[in-house]
C-alpha cells in the first residue's frame, strides 16, 4: 500500500531480459538517492512510477536495487522497459501519515500527456485517460500519475477517452520525475481505490437476506 507521495527520484540504470520470448519479463537495476536504501530489505515493496515491485537484490555501496518485472506487468505499464528517470515510493507503514490518498501500486491503464505547459508559477498537466477509466475520474477527485497522488481540476469526456487537467505546483515538478514529461509521453494511471469499490457495490446483484 502507498500514498502517492514520492519519497525519491531514481533512475532505471539497466534493463536485462529474463528470457528470449515475449512471455519473459525483464530485470531492472534502479539507482537511488544517497541513503534511500538504508531501511530497505530484500522482499520489500517499492513503487516505480506507480507500479508496485518487489526488491530482489540490494547493492548499498552502489545505491542500487533490482526488481523482476513480469511480461504481464510490462504489457500493462509504461516506462518500465527502458532506462530513465523514475518516481520511487516505499511501501506505507502503519504509523505513517497518509499524505496523498490510498494507492495500491496496481496500474489501471496507460494515459498519454496531451499538454504540459507552465501557467503562471505552476504547470498544467493534461492527460488523456483511456475510455475504460473515464467513469472513475471526477472533478476534485484523486488520480495517480506515474505514482504521484494528484487532484483532478477538470474532466472532459471525449470519444477517445477522458481528458483530465491537473495543476502541478513547483515543488511537485522539482521533486518528482513529472517535470520531464512532454506532450505525447505515456504515463501510468491508477484510479481512486474507493471509486473501484463504489462501482462494485452499486453494480453487484442483490442477494437474499
Amino acid at each position: 500500500m502507498f500514498t502517492g507521495i514520492i519519497t525519491g527520484v531514481g533512475r532505471i540504470a539497466a534493463v536485462h531480459s529474463l528470457g528470449s520470448s515475449s512471455q519473459h519479463g525483464k530485470r531492472l537495476t534502479v539507482e537511488t538517492p544517497p541513503g534511500y536504501l538504508d531501511d530497505v530489505g530484500l522482499g520489500d515493496s517499492i513503487a516505480i512510477n506507480g507500479a508496485c515491485m518487489t526488491v530482489t537484490t540490494l547493492d548499498l555501496p552502489q545505491r542500487q536495487f533490482t526488481v523482476d518485472v513480469s511480461a504481464e506487468s510490462l504489457d500493462k505499464t509504461a516506462g518500465l522497459d527502458q532506462t530513465g528517470t523514475v518516481n520511487l515510493e516505499k511501501a506505507l507503514r502503519a504509523h505513517d501519515r497518509l499524505g496523498g490518498h490510498i494507492v495500491s501500486g496496481h496500474v489501471d491503464g496507460i494515459g498519454r500527456v496531451a499538454r504540459f505547459e507552465r501557467v503562471g508559477e505552476s504547470w498544467e498537466l493534461r492527460v488523456l485517460a483511456p475510455v475504460a477509466l473515464s467513469k472513475y475520474l471526477a472533478y476534485k477527485g484523486s488520480l495517480t500519475v506515474n505514482g504521484v497522488s494528484l487532484t483532478v481540476n477538470r474532466v472532459d469526456d471525449q470519444p477517445d477517452g477522458c481528458a483530465c487537467s491537473i495543476n502541478l505546483i513547483p515543488h511537485t515538478v522539482e521533486h518528482t520525475a513529472l517535470g520531464r514529461l512532454q506532450a505525447g509521453s505515456p504515463v501510468n494511471l491508477e484510479i481512486d481505490l474507493i471509486a473501484r469499490y463504489v462501482e462494485r457495490m452499486l453494480g453487484a446483484p442483490a442477494t437474499a437476506a
